[in-house]
């Protein structure tokens, strides 16, 4: 099982090898390693169904409705430095178009660079 980067506060705690870590929160994987515990795939262009916004505790799927990207934007978006992977949204998605990363189908890996670039604007 790969690590796992949870929010603690102001740390990350790292999961995933039996043992429990804490880490600043400004740590960075190196591109290799870099995991994002939710994203968002296929099925979620065009539709930008906004039920998963309403239930993340941590407000990380953009644009909004209220925000002026979303007319533009083709679907929706995970920050992966604010998800804590709670796996709210996945069930909440109607159009399936969520997955933790480890279970993101094959066909749609380019989808982890999507996500992870449209926090980089």
């Amino acid at each position: 099982m790969p690590e796992r980067a949870f929010a603690v506060g102001k740390d990350l705690r790292l999961v995933g090898t039996g043992e429990t870590s804490i880490i600043p929160r400004d740590f960075r994987f190196s591109s290799e390693e870099y995991f994002m515990a939710h994203i968002i795939a296929q099925p979620c262009i065009g539709t930008k169904d906004t039920a998963c916004v309403a239930v993340c505790p941590v407000d990380c799927i953009h644009p909004t409705k209220d925000e002026a990207a979303f007319a533009t934007a083709e679907m929706l978006y995970i920050d992966p430095d604010t998800c804590i992977d709670c796996g709210l949204c996945v069930d909440e998605c109607p159009v399936k178009a969520i997955f933790p990363q480890e279970d993101l189908p094959a066909e749609w890996a380019a989808f982890i660079e999507k996500n992870k670039e449209y926090y980089k604007k």
